[in-house]
C-alpha cells in the first residue's frame, strides 16, 4: 500500500510506501493526481518517503508502477527519494536517464529539505 497526499496549493504530491507496492496502488494515486494535473498542466514536485525499498508484491505491481511512470513523469517537475536505503539512494541516478523530472536523493532525517526543494 502507498499512502498518498497531494498538497494541491503547493502542487506537491507526497507518497508514503506502507510495504510492498501492489498492483492497485498506483491507480489510487492516479485517480487523485489526474484530475490535478488536467487543471494545472503539471505537479511541480513528488516526495517519496521509505525508510527502506518495499519492493513490489508481484509483477502486476511492477508493471502498474512503470505504467504510472511513463503516464505521469513529463508532467512532473521535480522527484525527491527521502531514505536511507541504499536501492533509493542510487534511484535517482538511474532514473534520470529515462524521465524528464529532476530527481534528488535526501536522507531519512532531511524531510524538510526536501519539501524545500521541492517548492522552490
Amino acid at each position: 500500500m502507498i499512502a498518498h497526499e497531494l498538497l494541491r496549493k503547493e502542487g506537491i504530491l507526497l507518497l508514503r510506501p506502507q510495504g510492498p507496492i501492489q498492483a492497485g496502488d498506483f491507480e489510487s494515486v492516479a485517480k487523485l493526481v489526474d484530475p490535478y494535473i488536467e487543471q494545472t498542466e503539471g505537479l511541480k514536485g513528488v516526495m517519496i518517503e521509505a525508510p527502506s525499498f518495499p519492493g513490489w508484491d508481484s509483477f502486476a505491481a511492477l508493471v502498474s508502477h512503470l505504467g504510472f511512470v511513463r503516464d505521469h513523469h513529463k508532467r512532473i517537475a521535480k522527484i525527491a527519494v527521502v531514505s536511507d536505503s541504499a536501492a533509493l539512494s542510487i534511484g535517482p541516478q538511474i532514473a534520470k536517464h529515462f524521465v524528464k523530472a529532476e530527481f534528488r536523493h535526501f536522507n531519512a532525517t532531511e524531510h524538510d529539505a526536501a519539501l524545500a526543494w521541492l517548492r522552490q
